[in-house]
């Protein structure tokens, strides 16, 4: 057989394609490319002379209103494959590897797993993939801090004035990854919004409480830096938070001048100063007690000034800090040289209280003796950073190198594991403290000094509340006989409530939800080779949803295929080949061959009846019906013959209804209705504008789609016309390609790749799913399954509820051609693609 030519425009002679010379059809039905028809003279208004027949033919003012010759796009991207090199030879049906081989494919674990109520409640968080970049990695040593810049400005639509501004710094911090093996990513490729929605499902309910504590209370509470949502990176697949980031100057020009003669006191304006600027973070903390919220420690670095010189918690800071905290216990208990506290205090000047510390050091595993009880961290934990916070601007450089000391001592005693008195060692360190302070502050400040030294005790029960270090630090500025504002209704109770989130934990969390994670995959890889024959084959849906599909390869035809039919136990499948081959649904082999056309075979369907039947049609307007019992017969039982147009020719698509008629779908823009009984045209149904591309029948009801983007109903009782369905929006008409019911919903595939669901008459919801046209969707209750030019197998999720209908892109599956055909048939779904190869999918 002599290689076919690449279809090409008679005008620039280019090779047609889908961007460069793209395909139109004049409605005399002759083609040619875009870019020619943009350049040929206009003799009269809304007109143009046609390149093959020279009729002057209407000519709209867009040229995307005129159809795309999407068989001309097929014919060349088969033939474009046949070229391209390393492309394999056909296998004929003959042939033993036409039986396919099985390919089992693990997909990431439990994908797919969370409910529909559990998308509702965090899909809101969900950030679009483009908004956001990565801007710069810390090193590992630093616990691999993340920041972003915002791509594009967003805005939520439930979070009223949280706004990503373009060109923003924003902080990132990693709540997990999204993993899957290798092989996985080659086949599956699980949507955006399913990565960041599985990461979120795979955590611990208490892990999953914490994080919506913290989005909401940051709503709540003012000056606290913002958690805009959640955002997945496509290149490490890490779910990130991203928190707002405020530039502000360095904290120490802001709040205090430090004096080169550390041991001269401070002036009452100095002394104020400090007394706003703490006073102020007393009031953030104890806003985000009332929430549930404690933080455990403090660094400098976390604070900053927003436009109006008021104080401003970094959250993005607070908790990429506490993944550096990890990192530096980590790096102490190893012995790495590198100490805790030239850690903590030279390199991040973080101030964590003594509770906090020791867990840290429980949870890699060091046992210690705790006394009568183990301190836990919550509120009161805030109250002895704060307070080493303010010691710190006080003192200066004395309270760093004491403070140096104190966890030299913890560090090492931790280590030895001979159990300490810490207690004891916190009181002799407070009391130094309390030395250094008296000096600094002398008697006018005592009472400051009294309940900053309270506040630095080891046993938190005993520490004041952060109310009355507040109290305190308000006095120094205003006298209390003067102060007639001063209304505090309520106070904050040290000690850890049911529902406090110490945020340092955060980091944590994801630590340990990725070890298990990986564990888990791990586990999986090393036992895959027994397991996955054990299975027992189950549906696709559930096969993705557990994390195994296999895919068995069918091939025979010799060109692109164009249509899937089920019945009679076999499978029958259409192609440009101009044959019909039949397979066997057991075994998935080949059973027969029926050659009757002499022209491409666009469209089959299956008559289940007295007599089972299998119908195909081709691009000259040729029906062929086909006896489907065995003895399979060579040559087709009848052949019916539509009238042909010189301008327009070819059966585009095929229905049926029952066993009543046949209808068929032509480029002359009719709908006809062929009587099964004596096989005679019964009538033609007119109205579509251009080639009629789909047909589908449920309930009653004939459903036709056309390339001028409508799709119309029609009653099978009388085929009267009952509704058009058609966008009102201008410049949104898409070429209708492809058809699918399910209950009582109708889904559209488009040209230009978007699908749209409809009820009744009424425009449900239209999502972008494919980059190009959506040349098959099928339907599987609550399931739609969509391929196309792109290349890849959409599997989204229609949910219905009293708000509405939400459409859930889960994932897609790569393929290696353009798919011209599905269908979804018990648990199994057939895929049609222009390399010629069938591929059926199924869990196992």
């Amino acid at each position: 057989m002599d290689e076919a030519e690449l279809p090409e425009c008679p005008v620039c002679l280019q090779p047609y394609d889908a961007v460069s010379a793209i395909p139109r059809v004049l409605t005399c039905g002759h083609t040619t490319c875009e870019a020619c028809l943009k350049q040929l003279p206009n003799p009269f208004p809304n007109t143009i002379r046609c390149t093959v027949c020279t009729l002057l033919v209407k000519f709209p003012n867009s040229l995307a209103s005129l159809p795309k010759n999407l068989d001309l796009l097929h014919l060349s991207s088969v033939l474009q494959h046949r070229h391209s090199p390393g492309n394999k030879k056909v296998i004929s049906p003959s042939s033993p590897q036409a039986n396919g081989i099985d390919q089992s494919v693990l997909f990431p674990s439990a994908l797919k797993s969370w409910s529909y109520e559990f998308y509702c409640k965090w899909k809101k968080w969900v950030l679009p993939r483009d908004c956001i970049s990565i801007e710069k990695v810390g090193s590992e040593s630093d616990g691999g801090v993340v920041c972003g810049e915002v791509l594009k400005y967003f805005q939520s639509d439930y979070v009223m004035g949280c706004v990503l501004r373009e060109k923003e710094h924003v902080g990132l911090v990693r709540v997990g990854t999204f993993v899957e093996g290798e092989e996985d990513s080659k086949f599956f490729k699980a949507s955006y919004e399913s990565r960041i929605l599985t990461v979120l499902y795979g955590m611990e309910e208490e892990a999953r409480n914490k994080l919506r504590i913290i989005l909401n209370a940051t709503l709540r509470v003012s000056n606290v830096g913002k958690v805009f949502g959640f955002w997945c990176n496509e290149d490490d697949k890490c779910v990130y938070m991203v928190c707002e980031k405020v530039a502000s100057p360095n904290l120490l020009k802001c709040v205090l001048k430090k004096k080169e003669d550390e041991d001269e006191r401070l002036s009452s304006d100095e002394m104020s100063a400090l007394a706003m600027f703490c006073m102020e973070i007393c009031e953030i903390l104890s806003r985000l007690h009332s929430e549930g919220l404690a933080i455990g420690f403090l660094r400098v670095s976390c604070f900053g000034f927003n436009d109006f010189g008021r104080v401003y918690v970094d959250l993005g800071d607070v908790f990429n800090t506490g993944r550096r905290l990890h990192m530096a216990v980590r790096i102490e208990l190893c012995d790495l040289g590198i100490s805790l506290k030239d850690t903590l205090l030279d390199k991040y000047l973080m101030f964590i209280s003594p509770e906090m510390l020791l867990n840290f050091f429980v949870k890699e595993s060091f046992k210690f003796d705790w006394g009568k009880s183990r301190y836990e961290v919550g509120c009161a934990s805030d109250v002895w950073s704060l307070a080493c916070l303010l010691v710190w601007l006080i003192v200066g450089s004395t309270f760093v190198e004491e403070m140096k000391c104190f966890l030299h001592f913890v560090a090492n005693a931790i280590k030895d594991e001979k159990g300490c008195d810490y207690s004891g060692l916190c009181m002799r360190w407070s009391e130094k403290i309390a030395v250094v302070l008296e000096g600094r502050l002398g008697s006018e400040y005592a009472s400051l000094q009294d309940i900053l030294c309270k506040c630095l005790g080891f046993d938190p029960g005993n520490r004041p509340v952060i109310t009355d270090l507040w109290k305190c630090l308000r006095e120094l500025v205003i006298k209390p006989q003067f102060d007639t504002g001063l209304m505090l209704k309520q106070e904050v109770k040290n000690g850890k409530t049911g529902h406090c989130v110490v945020l340092g934990e955060i980091c944590e969390m994801v630590e340990e939800a990725d070890k298990e994670l990986m564990g888990v995959i791990q586990g999986k890889d090393k036992n895959d080779g027994a397991g996955v024959e054990l299975r027992v084959n189950e549906d696709v849906v559930q096969g993705v949803s557990r994390g195994h599909v296999k895919c068995t390869e069918m091939k025979g035809h010799l060109d692109c295929i164009t249509g899937l039919a089920i019945g009679g136990g076999f499978l029958f499948s259409s192609s440009y080949d101009k044959i019909v081959h039949v397979w066997s649904l057991q075994d998935l082999s080949h059973v027969h061959s029926f050659k009757g056309h002499e022209h491409r075979i666009m469209a089959v369907v299956f008559v289940d009846g007295e007599q089972p039947l299998c119908i195909s049609g081709d691009n000259e307007n040729v029906i062929c019906i086909w006896k489907v019992t065995f003895p399979f017969s060579e040559e087709p039982v009848r052949k019916l013959h539509e009238k042909k147009d010189w301008r327009y020719s070819g059966i585009h698509a095929m229905a049926i209804s029952g066993t009543g008629y046949l209808y068929t779908g032509s480029g002359d823009k009719l709908v006809k209705a062929w009587s099964l009984q004596d096989y005679t045209l019964s009538c033609a149904m007119s109205g579509h504008k251009s080639v009629v591309s789909s047909l589908i029948v449920c309930d009653g009801v004939l459903y036709s789609g056309s390339w001028d983007g409508t799709v119309r109903l029609w009653s099978l009782s009388d085929h009267s016309p009952l509704t058009v369905l058609v966008e009102d929006k201008p410049g949104n008409v898409g070429s209708v390609l492809s058809l699918s019911m399910e209950h009582h919903l109708l889904f559209v595939g488009h040209e230009n790749g978007s699908i749209k669901i409809w009820h009744n008459d009424v425009l449900m919801k239209s999502t972008q799913t494919h980059k190009g046209a959506v040349f098959s969707v099928s339907t599987k209750e609550k399931w739609l399954f969509s391929g196309g030019w792109d290349r890849t197998i959409g599997l989204q999720e229609i949910s219905e509820d009293v708000d509405g209908m939400e459409v859930i892109r889960v994932g897609s599956i790569a393929c290696n051609s353009t798919i011209t055909a599905l269908l979804y048939w018990q648990g199994k779904l057939f895929v049609g693609q222009a390399d010629t190869i069938i591929k059926v999918y199924q869990g196992v």
